[in-house]
């Protein structure tokens, strides 16, 4: 089996257990028996692959299902450097819980609870059929079981905060057991150990037919993000014991992911591209080619997509289809670059746009600028696939005409472009056959671990610990990649700037806010409102640029309530095992 290529539907049951709602909700049981799943090599492959269909939907982030509130939400859009473009988009679902509704949230959380609950009984379903499985693969599928228990755990803590730990099926119809909530300590402890269980029995690499699967390194960098997480400041001197550490652990976790991060470059399989180009469009082609590489030297775990785009049967997605601008025959303008977002792109001299003496004219705003940003975002004037970008307003006859870019594509009433003056460049594939063929679409896989990344956690601690200049050779390494003037000195604002940048619209840049404790101000709109770009070139050929709200004061709402640090756990097993709901959740 090619592991990579293909997520099959197909649904197996393991043994007959039976169960209750929400967590512990009935499966079909009248496919195969485990007696058959688990001494059969390739029945065995079958079972795991929802594991990894359920880690992360990458970039499969159908509308249809946000709008559903099926929890496949692309992270980004809710924080400050990307908003979308149909404005009908937010009278459902993803308008609601950017307005912080209660009910939108709990939804989505209760969601999230099942799919996380429902694979960690698989993989304890397997793991008390150890002794019976494939000797062939025993190893390798025990470890990918513990892994992924610990990925599933990892994201319940990201989530809800501690919640009950299982590690065996439970059938609460046959035994009244009920499970407390875990403490945020004993969390990050099972975390950890489960990701060690599955580092001593995974191999450093894999042959080209298991590409995807997790090795040591992926073990290990699992550990460190667990402890890199549980170092934010919003979790230290917490009350409740579930909710974070009881005083301030965030300088311990921080050493213990220091150590992780060591052993995942101690593998030695992993290092940044490098990139031979020199001048600005070479370095921008081959930074962009970086996250069209699947399973690069650079790449620590990402989501694999279909080699062909195959949508409806395999793991395709339509990335390149909600993100296309309308002359490329696009509807969607799921990806608009803010404002926010483009000022944060230095000079290419390495000064910020606000010094005096960077260079910096607010009539040429794109001129002069940091080499990913031209590889990030689609802007007025930019080229891509062979056509200059027309995202500006021509001025005729007294009347503002809207630029080929900025007009609606096909008679769709819910047809959108671009509500922020760009588009989105980073991750796109300018080769990408854009159609109307609901069969495929693209292929690239999400990275959601890269070494660039590991170098800018490993940079933030350093410098929280005042290593600082082991901070700035980090932060270095990744400005030299690119081309980018090395800094002299390095400030906390310095290592902010470079990560979003250097991580522009992953999904991480949406964690740190979280993690930063600053996510009230930055995802509310009365803090931090989402700015667009308005280019109107006049009849004597000068242009006038604004920068509108697009989405903040008086435009769409955008509220983040300090409750959303910790989404609600689902009611009905906050009842039965009578668990202490999250702060300032109450039952809709």
């Amino acid at each position: 089996m090619n592991f990579k290529k293909y997520i099959l539907p197909l649904a197996i049951a393991a043994v007959g257990l039976s169960s209750c709602d929400s967590m512990f909700r009935e499966e079909p049981f009248d496919k195969l028996p485990g007696t058959v799943i688990w001494g059969d090599e390739h029945l065995l492959d079958e079972y795991v692959l929802p594991w990894y269909h359920e880690m992360d939907p990458g970039f499969y982030t159908f509308v249809t299902t946000i709008m559903k509130g099926l929890g496949s939400e692309y992270e980004p859009w809710y924080g400050d450097q990307l908003t979308v473009g149909r404005s009908d988009w937010y009278q459902g679902d993803y308008g609601n819980i950017l307005k912080s509704s209660q009910q939108d949230i709990t939804t989505r959380a209760r969601t999230e609870w099942f799919k996380f609950y429902t694979q960690i009984n698989s993989i304890n379903t397997l793991l008390m059929n150890e002794s019976q499985l494939a000797p062939s693969v025993r190893d390798r599928v025990v470890g990918e079981a513990h892994f992924f228990r610990a990925w599933y755990y990892y994201l319940m803590l990201r989530n809800f905060g501690g919640t009950m730990i299982l590690t065996r099926t439970y059938d609460p119809l046959m035994e009244d057991t009920k499970f407390p909530r875990a403490t945020y300590a004993e969390m990050v402890e099972f975390i950890c150990n489960e990701a060690e269980e599955a580092a001593k029995l995974l191999p450093v690499s894999h042959t080209d037919a298991n590409i995807g699967r997790p090795t040591k390194g992926v073990c290990y960098m699992l550990r460190a993000k667990t402890y890199f997480w549980a170092a934010g400041e919003h979790f230290q001197n917490q009350e409740k014991g579930w909710l974070g550490f009881p005083d301030d652990q965030s300088m311990q976790m921080l050493d213990l992911a220091a150590k992780e991060y060591d052993r995942v470059i101690a593998t030695g399989q992993y290092s940044l591209i490098p990139i031979n180009g020199t001048t600005r469009d070479e370095v921008v082609e081959e930074y962009r080619n970086i996250f069209l590489t699947k399973n690069s030297q650079e790449s620590i775990w990402e989501v694999q997509h279909a080699n062909d785009g195959n949508f409806s049967s395999a793991n395709g997605h339509k990335l390149d289809r909600d993100a296309s601008a309308s002359s490329f025959g696009g509807t969607v303008a799921a990806y608009n670059p803010t404002q926010n977002h483009v000022d944060e792109y230095r000079m290419d001299n390495g000064m910020m746009i606000t010094d005096k003496a960077s260079g910096y004219d607010k009539k040429n705003p794109y001129e002069g600028r940091d080499w990913r940003f031209y590889a990030n975002v689609l802007y007025d004037g930019a080229q891509w696939r062979g056509h200059t970008m027309d995202i500006h307003y021509t001025v005729v006859d007294g009347k503002e005409v809207a630029g080929e870019d900025l007009t609606k594509y096909g008679t769709s009433t819910s047809a959108a472009v671009t509500r922020t003056g760009y588009y989105m460049a980073k991750f796109l594939n300018e080769r990408q056959v854009i159609d109307t063929d609901e069969t495929y679409g693209s292929s690239q896989n999400c990275i959601l671990w890269r070494f660039a990344e590991l170098l800018l956690d490993y940079a933030e601690i350093d410098f929280k610990k005042g290593r600082i200049g082991d901070a700035l050779d980090k932060v270095n390494q990744i400005r030299r990649r690119v081309k980018m003037p090395e800094l002299k000195s390095v400030t906390w604002d310095d290592i902010v700037n470079e990560r979003r940048v250097e991580l522009a619209f992953e999904k991480t840049t949406y964690w740190d806010l979280l993690r930063w404790n600053i996510a009230e101000k930055r995802m509310t709109g009365s803090t931090n409102p989402l700015y667009g770009v308005k280019i109107v070139e006049q009849a004597d050929g000068t242009r006038k640029i604004t920068n509108p709200v697009v989405n903040g004061r008086n435009t769409v709402v955008r509220y983040f309530r300090p409750r959303q640090y910790y989404l609600p756990l689902d009611w009905d097993d906050v009842r039965y095992h009578g668990l202490e709901q999250n702060p300032e959740w109450v039952e809709m």
